[in-house]
C-alpha cells in the first residue's frame, strides 16, 4: 500500500525543498509535478482551477506520517490532502 500526497503550494513556491534530502533518503519518497506522476502512470490527475502550483508525493504507508509531519511544519505548503493507493 502506498499514500500519495497532493501537495498544494503557496504562491511563488516552486517546491524547492519540499522535504529534506534525509527524509527522502529515509523514506524513498518521489516528489513529481503532475505531469512527471503521468510520465509513471498516474493518470487523470489535474490542478483544480486557481490551485497553483501542485505536487505529489509518492511514500510507503507506512511512511506517510512522517511526510504528513513535514508538510504540515513547512512554510511553502498552502494545502494538502493524502490518498491511499492500492
Amino acid at each position: 500500500m502506498m499514500t500519495v500526497f497532493e501537495v498544494h503550494l503557496a504562491e511563488g513556491s516552486d517546491g524547492a525543498g519540499l522535504l529534506s534530502d534525509e527524509v527522502l533518503s529515509e523514506t524513498g519518497a518521489q516528489v513529481m509535478t503532475l505531469q512527471e506522476a503521468a510520465l509513471v502512470g498516474f493518470e487523470g490527475l489535474q490542478a483544480l482551477d486557481g490551485s497553483g502550483n501542485v505536487r505529489l508525493i509518492a511514500v510507503r504507508a507506512r511512511d506517510a506520517a512522517w511526510i504528513h509531519r513535514c508538510l504540515e511544519t513547512h512554510g511553502a505548503v498552502s494545502a494538502f490532502r493524502a490518498h491511499q493507493v492500492d
